[in-house]
């Protein structure tokens, strides 16, 4: 993606089924959960580079022994940063007592992050916080067993002020008023609530004080739990925890919002973000990884039986598209193809913006992720010039020359990498114009790929704000003096922030918006403008469920052409010799390619929670009214 954009967090859990006695035997090491998380966390890098953390439980330590632990790091290289912090703990303390070598009751009672339950979280600060008090995993704290509770997830919720009342209304007060507080501090409610009425009504049964502590871990009922937590959330979520004795959860967002796979077999219960990590790490078929039900939680209890419960009734299914077109790692066999569709589907718009004229154009796209979509692109190029040579030999009506046939024959699709990311280069020169020289040099060119006159197709996987596009990259590609460039969309217009865990918080960082604006501006209607306002005020204190998306009045005016082409005018700046055109995804072909990820809000203004359509009201307030602000 040209321009970035902070994204969702990733989520890794790990629980092991057999004790560790048994790994060490088997694979040769104690360590071997926490060698697969470090694997788990590094394969979903990609969804988190501001910070990460690790946590574990140990199962039935003795009191006055540690049996949490918990590492967190906001380092530019976190995860290796984490894994350092380990291993240095390990080393030390095998080199101060050789007896733990060979001894693996030893190495679990002596040496932190070693036990039979891991949870690791890498994280984008999507509000710009990247403080080490803002790294996952959260930790509630308590000197009973039970009330002890570790959270991380990849999730953002719309109804934080709501979410921060009731937690006032039942006697509590919050340290701050964030989601990752008020998430942990409602299922923690609810956790000390349950361990509470558990212990009373077992002393009744006659047990000791002592003996209630494992009777409560058996009968904890975590599905309960989580149904009254999660009663009132109003977001995106796949969320992790650990209970202090060992049980562990991910809860998943009623309309699937956020993605959670999982896999198990006889030595290992495994969740996270993404299927292809779980597959690579534990090299297991993709068809044996399972996807976890929206308003579903996988729940392993401290005994090691798992089992999937519903805490919520799922809603529309709305998993996010942006997961395939961008976000996820291309790796995942499903996502490699739909990649390729959405390239594919794009080419009939190319073709009839290069007037048919394949042989005078370079395909290209702008490193790296909208590579897979090139390939899509460039087959179905090929495929329409197989038609093509087949129909020209027909039409002949007399046996073909060998000059002929190859003069047919040697038409192909020009490829060529044109575009060259550089070093990320620093903007140390404040004064604007020498800051925009710089970010003019972010990309670099392949002399001579392309010859003058040519047309030029770039495909990337999304334009959001398109600055990188208007102040390097169409800049750059002018130098190779093509007739017109073609800059392709892989994903469509995005008009509408978003709210479920992507950095896309304001309506004027858009260019389709701005695009939009400028068409009003034109044509004289910028009194839709005010009235949308307007009617966003008077929703201010509605009730979620009654809130309308008034901001959809604003493109309702124009059609997605007119759009698209006064974003092509807005991103060529006058230097710029070539013909600039925009070419965007359409929201049918998207479904198409994606089928079952139609979370398409961000698109369409179609928000699948309440909690959407207050957020983008407001965004369009915070616009009106000049507020360089988030709108949740």
């Amino acid at each position: 993606m040209s321009d970035a954009i902070k994204h969702e967090c990733g989520i890794s859990l790990i629980r092991l089924l057999k004790p560790l006695e048994y790994y060490k035997e088997k694979y040769g090491t104690a360590f071997y959960g926490v060698n697969k998380m470090y694997l788990m966390m590094e394969k979903q890098h990609n969804r988190g580079q501001d910070g990460a953390g690790f946590a574990s439980i140990k199962l039935d330590m003795m009191q006055g022994e540690r049996y949490m632990s918990r590492v967190r790091s906001a380092d530019s290289q976190p995860i290796q940063d984490i894994f350092a912090q380990i291993n240095d703990r390990i080393n030390s303390a095998m080199q101060e007592h050789p007896e733990y070598v060979d001894n693996v009751a030893l190495q679990k009672k002596n040496i932190p992050y070693i036990g039979e339950v891991l949870l690791g979280h890498v994280r984008y600060g999507t509000f710009g916080r990247n403080s080490i008090e803002n790294v996952h995993p959260f930790l509630r704290q308590n000197n009973w067993m039970h009330r002890n509770l570790i959270v991380a997830g990849n999730f953002n919720m719309t109804n934080v002020n709501e979410l921060f009342d009731n937690l006032v209304q039942i006697g509590q007060h919050p340290k701050e008023m964030a989601d990752t507080v008020t998430v942990m501090e409602k299922i923690g409610h609810f956790l000390d609530d349950a361990v509470a009425k558990l212990y009373k009504q077992i002393k009744k049964e006659g047990f000791t004080k002592l003996e209630a502590s494992p009777i409560i871990a058996e009968r904890l009922n975590v599905a309960k739990i989580l149904r009254k937590a999660a009663k009132n959330w109003d977001g995106g979520y796949a969320m992790t925890g650990l209970l202090g004795h060992g049980d562990s959860f991910v809860l998943r967002d009623p309309a699937g919002i956020r993605p959670a796979y999982y896999y198990k077999d006889e030595e290992v219960v495994v969740v996270a973000s993404e299927r292809p990590a779980i597959q690579t790490v534990f090299n297991v078929p993709f068809e044996e990884i399972k996807e976890l039900d929206p308003g579903h939680a996988l729940i392993v209890k401290k005994s090691g039986e798992m089992a999937i419960k519903e805490i919520l009734e799922p809603v529309e299914r709305k998993a996010c598209s942006f997961e395939r077109i961008y976000f996820s790692r291309g790796s995942d066999k499903e996502i490699y193809q739909e990649r390729k569709e959405l390239g594919k589907l794009l080419f009939p718009q190319i073709l009839e913006s290069i007037q048919d004229d394949i042989k005078n154009t370079v395909f290209s796209y702008i490193p790296n992720t909208a590579e897979t979509s090139f390939y899509g692109m460039v087959k179905e190029a090929q495929n329409h010039l197989n038609r093509k040579k087949e129909e020209q030999i027909l039409s002949i009506g007399r046996e073909i020359t060998s000059k002929e046939l190859h003069a047919i024959l040697e038409v192909r699709p020009r490829i060529e990498k044109v575009a060259i990311k550089d070093a990320k280069l620093r903007t140390f020169i404040t004064q604007d114009s020498s800051r925009d020289d710089l970010v003019a040099h972010v990309y670099d060119i392949s002399y001579g790929s392309v010859k003058k006159g040519d047309n030029l197709v770039i495909i990337d996987d999304s334009i959001v704000r398109g600055t990188t596009l208007k102040k390097s990259i169409l800049k750059i590609l002018d130098r190779l003096l093509p007739k017109k460039i073609v800059v392709v969309s892989s994903a469509p217009q995005i008009r509408y922030p978003d709210c479920y865990g992507i950095d896309m918080a304001k309506l004027e960082d858009f260019i389709a918006f701005r695009a939009a604006l400028e068409l009003h501006k034109e044509r004289g209607t910028m009194s839709v403008v005010e009235d949308i306002y307007k009617k966003c005020l008077t929703q201010v204190n509605t009730a979620d469920k009654d809130v309308v998306n008034y901001v959809k009045e604003f493109y309702e005016p124009f059609t997605t052409e007119e759009i698209s082409k006064k974003t092509g005018e807005l991103l060529s700046s006058p230097e710029i010799k070539a013909d600039v055109e925009i070419i965007y995804q359409t929201v049918e072909n998207l479904h198409a390619a994606c089928p079952k990820n139609l979370g398409d809000w961000y698109f369409t203004g179609d928000y699948p929670t309440p909690g959407g359509n207050r957020v983008v009201n407001r965004a369009f307030i915070n616009f009106y009214e000049g507020k360089s602000e988030r709108a949740y």
